[in-house]
């Protein structure tokens, strides 16, 4: 999928949203924060995770946290999950590692967005490119992936 198609998806779902797109890759919260000058806090990191039974799970966590996989895994109901490789991340979200944004996957992943996300009004994550950020409002990250609100970062 491309960033085309993900603001195609977010303008026909009613949601608040902003592209950012730059010369430079956008893959790591470091870099996001020095194209946009923006605090770690504000950018968003969603992170696919495959569970014991080989389903796919997302976790989302402000860019200064990690995804703490034990409490992952007992917000979906796992005895464990575990990263997803590139190939895994591709073929349930359709994007690359790096540019997945918290919505509009290619195939409806079972999604656990941390508390932390959720007390900020705005973030910003990948955008569906590698060299394209997403701001959007958090509600609707919560609405159009029907995620539960866990504590899932360390």
């Amino acid at each position: 999928m491309s960033s085309k198609q993900l603001q195609q998806y977010l303008k026909k779902n009613g949601a608040d949203a902003e592209f950012f797109k730059f010369e430079e890759h956008t893959m790591t919260v470091d870099a996001a924060v020095s194209r946009l000058g923006v605090s770690r806090k504000n950018i968003i990191k969603s992170i696919l995770f495959i569970d014991d039974s080989g389903s796919p799970v997302l976790g989302v966590v402000v860019g200064d946290k990690k995804v703490d996989e034990q409490k992952l895994a007992l917000a979906c109901g796992a005895k464990s999950v575990r990263r997803a490789n590139p190939v895994e991340v591709k073929e349930f979200t359709g994007y690359d590692v790096g540019a997945v944004p918290p919505i509009g996957h290619k195939k409806e992943i079972k999604t656990f967005v941390d508390g932390k996300v959720m007390a900020l009004s705005r973030v910003i994550g990948g955008g569906g490119e590698i060299n394209t950020l997403l701001e959007m409002n958090t509600e609707d990250v919560r609405r159009l992936t029907n995620a539960q609100v866990k504590h899932i970062s360390r």
